[in-house]
């Protein structure tokens, strides 16, 4: 365990981080930049090949404007919904990423917290450092969901079934838009990758971060060892520093909507595909069983000439038409551009690099802070558009502008 000393030096860093007094995700951004190697920073922010993807996402969200409406009761705005027949305080899920155990120690089970305490659910991710079953146990009464991703031996997956089915988890998200890994140049030029691969680079940018090498990597390797996959059995489990030489844990390359529905047979809670972009797939997703789908592109992190998930997303509610959940993600930096996602059609938003940077940050109390801002952005967004309920947020929100004449 870190000496007193250094806790002393945590506590001191943490209170000068409240001085700050960070104002939107934005500074939570420039907090976690400054707090993170580099590589492990980029790991988290960066997108794949050109970053296209990347760029378009920010810039689509920016281009969608919402109508200022005036003179209506917003003394008080709703910006509760209800998803799989829960109720929600704010339309937000924290989306599964397999880092936030390496961007805080114990990074998982400080955003479980912070979502538990804003009364919304937390998703797990299959590749996430800290176990379900430990997440739950040390964050107790959070909402827990699973995100699935497929291995090779579809004996392990069903195995992670039972699992979640056993912590009392009704809602898993099938991931299915990774068929490959993704190209990100960034992470081969920093040296940083899953695993990681010690280099001279590496080592420079861990001696320019002491307080990450020392309040999380350290820690680990003092307390519970190096980190690694949790969710793999432990005969195949190895550290991230090591690349894994079991074909049985490895995602499936061969992925299909056989794998799917075999998984809703297996499945008896609410079961919701991940990655959806076309009409048509969300069509064969509701006919195959499913309870809902996410409208994504990856946050710009696979396929960087995807279209943009808000692009995409009222072709999709329109061929939904209400007959299953449809939750949103990607990009999400302000209150407003979850009222976006709303317009164009998504009941709810997940929410990934966000939540990270306020976890890198100060742990339970920056992933929650950021939550908090984007409650009240939202609340703000709301009044300003003349909006009491999340309900009464429609496409006919959406500014559209006319053309011009002559």
């Amino acid at each position: 365990m870190p000496s007193n000393g250094v806790q002393r030096r945590e506590v001191h860093r943490h209170d000068r981080y409240l001085r700050m007094k960070p104002l939107n995700v934005a500074d939570y951004r420039r907090l976690a930049k400054k707090r993170l190697p580099r590589g492990m920073f980029e790991y988290i922010d960066r997108g794949t090949e050109d970053e296209v993807g990347l760029r378009g996402i920010r810039n689509a969200l920016d281009a969608t404007k919402l109508c200022q409406n005036l003179l209506n009761d917003v003394s008080q705005p709703d910006t509760s919904t209800t998803v799989f027949g829960k109720k929600l305080p704010i339309p937000v899920i924290i989306s599964p990423t397999a880092v936030a155990g390496l961007v805080w120690h114990d990074g998982e089970v400080h955003l479980a917290r912070a979502a538990g305490s804003m009364g919304i659910p937390f998703c797990v991710a299959t590749q996430s450092m800290t176990s379900m079953e430990d997440i739950a146990e040390r964050a107790k009464g959070t909402d827990l969901w699973f995100q699935l991703y497929v291995f090779e031996d579809r004996s392990l997956t069903r195995d992670l079934l039972v699992r979640a089915k056993a912590l009392g988890i009704r809602n898993l998200l099938f991931t299915a838009d990774t068929p490959r890994s993704p190209k990100k140049e960034w992470n081969m030029r920093n040296g940083f990758g899953i695993p990681i691969k010690p280099s001279v680079a590496g080592g420079l940018d861990l001696l320019a971060h002491p307080r990450w090498s020392f309040s999380v990597m350290l820690r680990y390797i003092l307390t519970t060892g190096m980190p690694t996959y949790a969710h793999y059995p432990p005969e195949y489990r190895t550290s991230i520093t090591r690349a894994s030489v079991w074909d049985n844990v490895k995602l499936a390359r061969k992925l299909t909507w056989d794998d799917f529905a075999e998984v809703r047979r297996q499945w008896d809670g609410n079961l919701v595909l991940k990655g959806v972009l076309t009409p048509s797939d969300a069509g064969r997703a509701l006919k195959l069983g499913a309870d809902g789908i996410v409208v994504s592109c990856h946050g710009g992190r696979n396929m960087d000439c995807a279209p943009t998930a808000i692009d995409a997303l009222p072709r999709i509610a329109d061929a939904v038409d209400g007959r299953m959940t449809i939750l949103a993600d990607s990009g999400i930096r302000r209150g407003s551009d979850i009222a976006k996602y709303i317009a164009t059609g998504a009941d709810a938003v997940l929410i990934g690099r966000a939540t990270l940077y306020g976890t890198a940050t100060a742990g339970e109390k920056g992933a929650r802070d950021v939550l908090e801002i984007l409650r009240e952005e939202l609340d703000h967004c709301m009044a300003f558009t003349g909006q009491a309920r999340l309900d009464d947020i429609t496409a006919d929100l959406i500014w559209k502008q006319t053309p011009a004449v002559g």
